[in-house]
């Protein structure tokens, strides 16, 4: 079954490609029946014909043979001077120039200088990727297409955090119900009462803060994917790439979100059944392992959503994509993106503390009131933060879904040889084929 498609233009129709690992072979030098071309001699087991001189230099070097010149015969030149060895001039009357020329690929001197370098037709080069040149063509995406991707981000962050707002000033303002949870003369009733409120209250602001980080997701992804061909793309077409899909990319969501929840209560649920010393004990092991169990799925399926929103896939066909392209590179996939996750949101805190701390100083109880957290600081408040948070999703958003796609290529170059439909897509001519330089 061919479950490996080429590169899926945002707005085309799934792609179905080539196997991995089924490029067309290079032709055998040997003809069948043993015959060689006309222009090649034939090989002689039994030695150098007489057309050979019986004095051969050893395998991988070459020495003038010994013995005196014979009688008559002009003495030979004399050996090249200091600069042998070197690249031979270029220009008028010295042969061509640049690539194809002396020290061209496949040419004289193809080792001059080292290999060419790798077609670059947008952020990042189509060759296997570091991962500094992974964050570098996350950033690079930002500045290079900073009208749409500053105009997505702040779109969305926007949104959220005047619901967010609104949410926490009209609704759920009541911060007197949280007191029972440091009260020690607190009935049980009124523990779970605030524990509860607590949950509601954070449940309900995750949930929004995830719908806008999804959808930012899924535009921020056909911007980068269009970035790797050099291909800038508008704000209105970004969301036309991306709204097929972005019902199954909540879907998917949800699922890992569903999946890591059962995990956590498949391993925590034994200890608090058993309760005592024993169950306390068991619970911490569960809790220690539904953490390990939780990332590795997590993991395992984070190339799930540039899969389904580039590939055109279902949800169940995207994440057993996302399994075979990370298989054999966990560690270096979850390295990657725990990487990418530190940087972005240490720059957002950088950001957004100072926010918090100037709305906390001009609200009606001062600093001493942030200190305090059953202390309502009111509007002012809100509303400072909130701009800070907005400016620190501005961050987030790109590198977070940049680096997810960026990790995603990269991983289909190193097993699918992607470059090349890149290349193609990119309209790169010859790409690819042997004796040409990548991008000529």
């Amino acid at each position: 079954m061919n479950d490996t498609p080429g590169w899926a233009s945002p707005g085309s129709a799934p792609s179905g490609g080539q196997e991995p690992g089924t490029s067309t072979p290079p032709e055998h030098a040997d003809r069948p029946g043993g015959t060689q071309p006309a222009d090649q001699p034939a090989k002689n087991p039994q030695g150098p014909g007489p057309q050979w001189s019986p004095q051969q230099p050893p395998p991988g070097q070459w020495s003038a043979p010994t013995g005196p010149p014979n009688p008559g015969q002009a003495p030979p030149p004399p050996p090249p001077g200091p600069g042998w060895g070197t690249r031979p001039p270029t220009g008028p009357g010295h042969g061509p120039t640049g690539y194809g020329g002396y020290g061209a690929p496949g040419g004289w001197g193809g080792g001059w200088g080292g290999p060419p370098p790798a077609a670059k037709p947008g952020v990042i080069p189509l060759r296997p990727l570091g991962v500094g040149e992974i964050l570098d063509g996350a950033v690079s995406t930002m500045r290079t297409y900073w009208r749409t991707v500053l105009g997505i981000s702040l779109t969305v962050a926007v949104v959220i955090e005047v619901i967010v707002v609104l949410l926490q000033g009209l609704v759920l303002d009541d911060s007197a119900s949280t007191t029972a949870l440091g009260d020690a003369s607190a009935t049980v009733d009124e523990q779970l009462d605030a524990m509860g409120s607590v949950l509601l209250s954070s449940g309900v602001i995750f949930l929004v803060s995830l719908v806008g980080t999804i959808t930012a997701t899924a535009l921020l992804t056909a911007v980068t994917s269009r970035a790797v061909l050099g291909k800038p793309v508008t704000t209105g077409e970004a969301w036309r790439d991306a709204r097929p899909q972005l019902l199954k990319l909540f879907g998917l969501i949800l699922l890992l979100l569903v999946m890591v929840t059962v995990v956590a209560l498949v391993c925590v649920l034994p200890g608090a059944l058993l309760g005592g010393a024993a169950g306390d004990a068991l619970t911490a092991v569960g809790s220690i392992g539904s953490v390990v169990v939780a990332v590795s799925l997590l993991v395992r399926f984070s190339l799930a959503p540039p899969t389904l929103m580039l590939e055109k896939q279902g949800i169940r066909k995207a994440m057993a994509r996302s399994a075979k392209l990370v298989r054999g590179s966990w560690w270096r996939v979850f390295g990657i993106q725990v990487l990418s996750l530190i940087i972005a949101n240490i720059v957002a805190l950088i950001i957004a503390v100072p926010f918090a701390l100037v709305g906390a100083a001009v609200s009606p109880g001062g600093l001493s009131a942030f200190a305090d957290a059953d202390t309502d600081l009111g509007w002012t408040y809100l509303i400072v933060s909130g701009i800070g948070s907005v400016i620190g999703s501005l961050i987030t958003f790109p590198i977070t879904a940049g680096v997810a796609v960026l990790l995603y290529v990269d991983q289909r170059i190193r097993r699918e040889a992607l470059d090349l439909d890149l290349a193609r897509a990119a309209g790169i001519q010859g790409y690819g084929t042997p004796g040409t330089t990548p991008g000529s």
